[in-house]
């Protein structure tokens, strides 16, 4: 069987995520899991739930690389837990077969420049953060719990337990916390 996965970072991508979707259709995927969620989240149910359901002799078939894992040790991760069920996988944008000696060491290759790449764009968006924070352009996200202390203050004083506080006041019951020993 051909199992498809896509995956967007964020639901604004919306075109970005149908072109995916046609073109693992196009490539045959028989079966196709897909999520927009970003790839730093702690979990992709989505991509979970695709490599439980291949079996001995599918093919696992994504777009891109960068789609697929947030890592290089997280690629390797995902290609043992194919391997050990007898998965190949092909990534479509950079032809990539895993069933072939060339499509792995392509693999291996461009799982390592997408991690560089990754890394120095974050870089990248770094310097240019602390650049607008010198001319004073960047201020960061305003700090929710501080602006609300007075109100958390004022509850708590009135012997309201920190768990309605924080419902009340729409911050975490950590950040209420917080507030409270400062």
């Amino acid at each position: 069987m051909i199992v498809g996965y896509a995956r967007t970072s964020t639901v604004e991508q919306e075109a970005g995520f149908e072109a995916q979707l046609k073109q693992l259709r196009a490539a045959g995927c028989e079966k196709v899991f897909s999520e927009q969620v970003s790839a730093v989240a702690a979990t992709r149910e989505q991509l979970e739930a695709a490599l439980n359901f291949v079996r001995e002799g599918d093919v696992f078939v994504c777009c891109k690389l960068d789609g697929l894992a947030r890592s290089v040790p997280h690629l390797c991760e995902i290609d043992a837990k194919l391997e050990a069920k007898g998965v190949s996988l092909k990534v479509l944008d950079q032809a990539i077969d895993t069933s072939t000696p060339t499509g792995r060491l392509m693999f291996n290759l461009l799982g390592s420049i997408a991690q560089l790449e990754r890394e120095l764009t974050r870089e990248r968006m770094l310097v240019g953060i602390a650049k607008a924070r010198a001319e004073g352009k960047y201020r960061g996200r305003a700090p929710t719990a501080r602006a609300k202390a007075d109100k958390v203050r004022e509850l708590r004083d009135a012997g309201v337990r920190p768990a309605e506080i924080a419902r009340q006041v729409g911050i975490s019951r950590t950040s209420v916390y917080r507030v409270l020993t400062a």
